[in-house]
């Protein structure tokens, strides 16, 4: 059962002033604050990863990084997938990694607590993946960059990242509400054309698959519940408002009006790369 949100929650659901993304430099304290109740909330993520598991094609993969490993969910599914591998799982979250250690801890994974932009991460992998994480991180086409670097010839990224129509409903209700002064952080995610621009210029093949989820929500409450604790809230609010009951009731009627129920959009790209 969903406990109920405090009305500050609204604070953390990545509602910001218009001045454009950036990633959060607080984003591994904002994942460590929530690692224990990540997995109660998870569900669109643990979806996204089941398909991006099924999506990577051949067996043969020998040394495989995980990028954005959080409590381990996704590299459970890599372990098992590739079970002669090693894998070499990095997450920022110093708790999020805890976590995983604990829960992985009778299988081959080396655990590195690190930003995975600038960690130093030795040798050279086949097959890199990353399951919704990748949206956080700085310009794309540096990340892709990176990651080809840290691969063999004829090696493999697949990932899947969030997309500017995340939450697209909860960001269209609160322009209805206060205009163009306050958006959601995910509006600010790469889309497809700049991972596609990204993947083609450094990989020789690349392909770029749009899916969407929508899940429903009791309230606005559990919605916003569910973006705090799985780390989504992104940089929270940057325009110094705090948010009232009564401005929780406005938005949440607001977001019926439009939408007629509380329901949420997770736009999801699967990646692949070929190095």
């Amino acid at each position: 059962m969903m406990k109920s949100v405090p009305m500050s929650a609204v604070n953390h659901c990545g509602i910001r002033g218009n001045k454009g993304l950036r990633r959060p430099l607080n984003i591994g304290r904002n994942f460590s604050r929530v690692a224990h109740y990540y997995d109660d909330y998870c569900a669109v993520q643990n979806k996204s990863g089941t398909e991006l598991i099924g999506r990577i094609t051949g067996d043969g993969y020998r040394r495989i990084l995980d990028i954005g490993c959080g409590t381990g969910n996704f590299t459970k599914l890599l372990a098992e997938r590739f079970d002669l591998a090693s894998i070499t799982a990095v997450d920022i979250s110093p708790e999020m990694v805890g976590l995983a250690q604990e829960k992985l801890k009778d299988l081959r994974i080396e655990f590195v607590v690190g930003d995975a932009e600038v960690v130093d991460l030795s040798g050279q992998f086949d097959l890199i993946s990353s399951n919704a994480a990748l949206q956080w991180f700085g310009k794309i086409e540096t990340v892709l960059a990176r990651c080809r670097a840290l691969l063999e010839e004829g090696g493999m990224i697949a990932f899947s990242a969030f997309g500017p129509d995340t939450f697209k409903e909860l960001g269209e209700s609160i322009r209805r509400l206060y205009g163009d002064y306050a958006t959601i952080s995910a509006s600010g995610f790469a889309d497809k054309v700049q991972i596609r621009r990204g993947l083609r210029t450094n990989f020789s093949q690349a392909d770029v698959e749009e899916v969407s989820y929508r899940e429903d929500y009791p309230s606005l409450r559990a919605l916003l519940e569910s973006i705090r604790y799985t780390g989504t809230r992104g940089s929270g609010v940057t325009s110094g408002r705090i948010w009232t009951g009564r401005d929780m009731d406005e938005l949440e009627k607001v977001y019926k009006d439009g939408f007629e129920r509380i329901e949420a959009t997770y736009q999801v790209y699967y990646c692949k790369g070929i190095a």
